[in-house]
């Protein structure tokens, strides 16, 4: 008889969920392979669509040699049966069996969602990755202000610039690739507007030059931002977006000593297109339904990457905003580990060593960028009561800071309560940093049962199991 192997579910198929199933399926799991998108890769690794016929993609990305390697040991693992590669499916809950080890996934099928198939397993790997964190201010709903992701995707993914006079703003590293792209592509970046000083990555610089490839990275960027003739404001904040039908310029201001616009240094910037972020938030959804513990905004896991829920690992942005590489050398240690406890094994100690290392090392990389990285600290003294800070329910600023001031709301449930702000489509996933930093209340966590809107029909009706690979 033969011997029947333990089945891995990995939701995520970017960078940490890629590694993990390379080294799962190598070392004896069946690995199925659930993911949202078309085509493997992630944000990070995002393709151009088949259809457009893209001549040249790795233009458009760095580490593409490391992409090629992911790529090919996938399809040559696809090709041999011991991975099966579900796309397009949207996981909405991971439900645990009656046995200690045995999950249920359940994911909506295709664009439409209007289905659900079931995938049964062994085990859970969450690769869920993160999403960005974009914080409100007057004038940013209006048409032609995007994320900076968003506009990453449309180059990467649909090889169109967002517009043509683009003002890239807000915080973090994400900036620096959406900035450098979209000029490569054509794109005239009047500004790019970050809101960190300077004199804070030197403050934590034992930390980063722990991290020496990351650093030339840096450099990279740096060049490529002369290259382009990009006008970089450090130490500057967004004050507002200002258009009629659509956007038409951005006013920008520099920050004083204590995080507040510096009166007289408003500068107003045309454009057609602001591309704006404030960081990434992981995603924990899922995770947070199966029970796992979370450190703040993060799933906790041990050295293994194991959460505290048997049979569940986690890797990737879920355990904390870190990049492609942490993702990749956290992504090949679960897979490891998830592979030894699913069989009964020994774990794989060759070149365990190496990947633990960078892992500690990249970690503590991340680390310093997160404390360098902030918005600017008052910045919500700058969003107006007449800024909507809720899209889904329309809710204003003013009626947040009412429930506050005058209905004595405390806490970001409550501000929920009274005021509908992340009782929408994104339950509070878009919103839910704006409306606490407006509220003067700390972040909460959702408690989610579902980790995504789904139809009525769907959750009533029996779901079907995927298709044979």
């Amino acid at each position: 008889m033969t011997e029947r192997r333990p089945v891995l579910a990995v939701i995520g198929a970017g960078p940490a969920g890629l590694a993990a199933t390379l080294a799962a399926a190598a070392r004896g799991v069946r690995v199925t392979l659930v993911d949202s998108a078309a085509e493997p890769g992630g944000q990070f690794y995002r393709q151009p669509a088949r259809g457009l016929g893209a001549r040249r993609p790795e233009a458009l990305h760095h580490q593409w040699r490391t992409w090629r390697r992911l790529r090919t040991g996938l399809d040559a693992l696809l090709a041999a049966g011991r991975v099966t590669h579900l796309s397009d499916r949207h996981v909405w809950c991971v439900e645990r069996e009656s046995e200690p080890t045995g999950f249920t996934v359940h994911a909506l099928l295709g664009p439409e969602q209007r289905e659900s198939v079931a995938v049964r397993a062994d085990g859970v790997l969450l690769a869920t990755g993160g999403y960005e964190k974009v914080l409100p201010f007057p004038g940013w709903t209006l048409p032609g202000v995007v994320t900076a992701g968003g506009a990453q995707a449309l180059l990467k993914g649909g090889l169109v610039l967002p517009g043509r006079t683009v003002v890239v703003a807000g915080t973090g590293p994400l900036l620096l690739p959406v900035a450098t792209g979209l000029a490569a592509a054509g794109a005239n970046v009047a500004a790019l507007v970050e809101s960190a000083d300077p004199r804070a990555f030197v403050r934590r610089s034992r930390s980063l030059v722990g991290a020496p490839a990351k650093l030339v990275e840096g450099a990279g960027y740096a060049a490529q931002l002369l290259w382009h003739d990009i006008s970089v404001k450090v130490r500057h904040t967004l004050l507002e977006a200002h258009g009629g039908e659509r956007l038409e310029s951005v006013t920008v201001a520099a920050l004083d000593s204590g995080g507040r616009p510096s009166p007289g240094s408003e500068r107003r910037i045309a454009c057609d297109t602001l591309a704006v972020s404030h960081g990434l938030l992981p995603h924990t959804d899922l995770a947070d339904g199966l029970g796992c513990g979370l450190d703040g905004t993060t799933v906790r896991v041990d050295d293994e990457q194991r959460t505290d829920v048997p049979g569940v690992w986690a890797a990737g942005e879920a355990t904390g905003i870190g990049g492609a590489a942490l993702s990749l050398a956290e992504g090949h240690i679960a897979g490891r580990s998830a592979a030894a406890r699913l069989r009964g094994t020994a774990l794989d100690r060759d070149g365990w060593a190496s990947a633990a290392r960078t892992r500690t090392r990249l970690r503590a990389f991340s680390t310093g960028l997160d404390d360098a990285y902030a918005p600017a600290a008052h910045w919500a003294e700058q969003v107006t009561d007449a800024t909507v800070v809720c899209r889904c329910e329309e809710v204003t600023a003013g009626a947040v800071r009412a429930a506050v001031g005058s209905l004595g709301a405390g806490d970001l449930r409550t501000v929920k309560l009274q005021t509908r702000a992340g009782m929408g489509w994104c339950q509070g996933r878009m919103c839910e940093p704006g409306v606490a930093g407006v509220a003067g209340c700390a972040p909460a966590p959702a408690r989610r049962l579902l980790a995504r809107p789904i139809p009525l029909g769907v959750l009533a009706a029996p779901a079907e199991p995927p298709p044979p690979p």
